[in-house]
């Protein structure tokens, strides 16, 4: 594959609702280009983005694939994302080294949640982008609809540049808005064609919603439109190429994946109307001095590069997609990882076109590529040299917050399984594993419950490994609400020296349930000796780990000591820390012994039409709504205390009710007394779970 400069260069990010068309679009691009001789299908498995076993068997969309395109003397690098909300990492990894977006709708399913999710993401990233309409081959489908849609939803920046030529329900050319002119399908051709006349009416609302964004652009052409003046097709297009690039005008275009109609004019708009790198603020810091180092993709600084995605594959390696800030990388240089403090030398350097590496000599700046076998890099570490140590901030992801229990199914497996989870995590930085001591259990964690059933598919795939996942088990408490006096002996007599302690104490209510315990000693006369107070506090220590109620950790207790009685000879301290443990156990079983419950602070974000059916959910989950809160774009956010026992499958809840639009975060908030029915369902299970573990 040829080097490309950066002003040559499009890295352009496909968005969408899962299922809308992307990875047709790309390959219908790919043979478009000379690529492949044929049109892979997502269904028949054979598409160049989607070569994961999984996103073969579950036809979608897991991982960003990318796929370098040449085109005009340009290079398109396409970067095909996921559709679905749990692989949102993959997408944000994405964005987050693109220059531009294709937002990707279906003609027949129309404009969904996944558009506007997808909107959303190139404001918050600030992305030029374009909206192609797909699948307009298929019967009733509609591109009015859509811009319709768009227009409603975006206001005036939605700008028409085609609307379509269809006879018995079927595509056959389009209407180029901007040149006023006709063009019917033949072949891989296209001929100049007559506009029909049902295109008229349709054709003029194209047409004015154009001139209107063209309008909109400057006061001069606001002036020029409100006098009925026409614009020039130069002055129309000098405008659009200026005014896609800042994003104050978004083109929608159309076609057909399938047909691969449509396609060259999509290709040829990128290049024309979306930006390269050249010219774009990068920022990041030069770690020496701590000053500012701006990169803005330009050759002639040292080189750097940020490395945005990982990918492990237990066949074909290891490799680091990255994206060069500035500078050229060739592939002998020598690269210093700063997040790692390791410098390596690289051996050779790739553009990766699905799973196929292709070796280039070298990357310039703005250019996206692959580096194979970088033992220590992990996604987010920037690559520099060790004469110009640059460090640019990792890539904000989405946090995981569904989780499950997971354990192996084959005990023989279970180092096997947590090596793999190590590699997987390095791929996927919005899944984690973390091991739970206290409950007994391992927690998977992801965005949703998809994400972890993949997770597990692919251990047993790529691994040989299984696992099972179930619903977690939360982290109680146990405390006291009452005062207890409580006196206990431990006595041992087994020929010489035996052993004896004795303690007299009060157990009550701390007040404070972020402490375990207090300990305090009123002892007069040397009832008990001062050096064995320290035993007994250890017996204290050893105890509230592990409470008598359920053997949860215990919360909130003060223990007071005032009194005993001890033996000269047969005292000791291992003898005051057993009676220390047997007047814990009977002090809180006398003191009226609660479980606590994790009460956790959740935020949700929904659309204003969803907050009765969110609130009334949270009310079935025990939950305590706070407040509402009125955010910009006709948003709600919900505030709510809810216990964390409740928010098992909230993820699949939430989208269900919302359409996909709710979103939530929450962060433990205390620990509260659970109602009695949790308290005695959650005993059972904790003694059946004790018993099966000492077992």
């Amino acid at each position: 594959m040829n080097v490309y400069r950066s002003d040559n260069i499009r890295n352009v990010v496909f968005l969408g609702h899962g299922g809308c068309g992307k990875t047709s679009l790309v390959e219908a691009m790919a043979k478009q280009a000379g690529l492949t001789s044929r049109i892979g299908k997502v269904t028949d498995g054979n598409t160049i983005s989607d070569f994961d076993k999984e996103e073969i068997k579950r036809k979608c969309s897991i991982t960003t694939s990318l796929i370098p395109i040449e085109w005009e003397g340009s290079k398109i690098n396409i970067l095909d994302t996921p559709g679905y909300f749990d692989f949102i990492g993959e997408v944000e990894e994405a964005v987050r080294v693109a220059d531009a977006a294709v937002i990707v709708v279906s003609g027949k399913a129309g404009v969904e949640v996944g558009t506007e999710k997808a909107w959303e993401l190139c404001e918050r990233y600030h992305l030029p982008r374009m909206i192609f309409v797909t699948e307009m081959d298929v019967d009733h489908a509609s591109f009015r609809e859509p811009v319709e849609k768009l227009t409603e939803l975006y206001g005036k920046k939605i700008a028409p540049f085609h609307q379509p030529i269809r006879e018995n329900e079927k595509l056959v050319g389009y209407v180029n808005v901007v040149k006023m002119a006709g063009r019917r399908w033949e072949g891989d051709t296209s001929v100049e064609c007559e506009i029909p006349d049902y295109c008229q009416p349709n054709l003029g609302i194209c047409r004015e919603a154009l001139l209107e964004a063209v309008a909109e652009t400057s006061e001069e052409y606001m002036e020029r439109y409100f006098t009925g003046e026409e614009f020039t097709e130069e002055e129309i297009d000098a405008a659009l190429r200026e005014n896609v690039r800042d994003g104050s005008i978004v083109p929608v275009t159309m076609g057909s994946a399938l047909e691969c109609r449509g396609i060259a004019n999509l290709l040829t708009d990128i290049v024309k109307y979306l930006p390269g790198p050249s010219g774009k603020e990068v920022i990041g810091t030069a770690v020496r001095t701590g000053e500012v180092f701006e990169a803005n993709y330009e050759e002639s600084k040292p080189t750097t590069s940020y490395i945005f995605k990982t990918v492990v594959d237990p066949f074909i390696g290891k490799y680091s997609l990255i994206k060069v800030f500035s500078g050229i990388l060739h592939n002998t240089d020598l690269v210093y990882n700063e997040n790692q403090d390791v410098e390596e030398k690289l051996n050779k350097l790739y553009v990766l076109r699905g799973n196929k590496p292709i070796e280039v000599k070298e990357l310039r700046a703005g250019d996206i590529g692959a580096i194979a076998k970088l033992t220590k890099a992990r996604t987010g570490d920037t690559l520099s040299t060790k004469a110009a140590v640059v460090h640019y901030p990792p890539t904000i992801l989405s946090k995981p917050y569904t989780y499950k229990r997971y354990h192996a199914k084959n005990k023989s497996d279970v180092d096997k399984i947590s090596q793999a989870l190590s590699k997987m995590m390095q791929e996927d930085l919005t899944m984690k594993a973390v091991n739970d001591g206290e409950n007994h259990q391992t927690l998977l964690y992801g965005i949703g419950d998809l994400h972890l059933d993949i997770i597990a598919a692919k251990l047993l795939d790529r691994y040989k490994v299984e696992i099972t996942l179930d619903e977690p088990k939360v982290a109680f408490r146990e405390t006291i609400r009452k005062k207890s006096d409580v006196e206990a002996k431990y006595k041992k007599q087994s020929g010489g020296h035996g052993q004896y302690g004795h303690v007299k104490m009060t157990f009550e209510p701390l007040g404070d349930l972020e402490t375990p315990y207090e300990f305090e000693q009123i002892v007069v006369g040397g009832a008990v000796p001062k050096n064995f107070f320290p035993a007994v506090e250890k017996g204290l220590q050893e105890s509230v780990l592990r409470g008598p109620l359920a053997a949860y950790p215990v919360v909130g207790v003060k223990a007071v000591l005032y009194d005993g009685s001890y033996h000269p000879v047969d005292s000791s301290e291992m003898a005051f820390k057993m009676a220390t443990i047997q007047a814990f156990k009977k002090g809180v079983m006398a003191a009226d012994p609660v479980l606590l419950e994790p009460i956790v602070s959740l935020r949700v974000v929904v659309p204003d039409a969803y907050t009765g059916d969110v609130m009334g959910d949270l009310n079935k989950r025990r939950g305590r709504v706070l407040g509402m809160n009125p955010m910009t774009g006709g948003l709600q956010k919900i505030e709510a205390d809810v216990p964390m026992i409740e928010l098992f499958g909230y993820s699949t809840d939430l989208r269900s009710m919302t359409g996909g639009r709710g979103e939530y975060e929450y962060e433990f908030a205390r620990y509260e007394q659970a109602p009695y029915d949790i308290q005695e369902k959650e005993m059972k299970a904790r003694a059946e779970l004790i018993n099966s573990s000492d077992n």
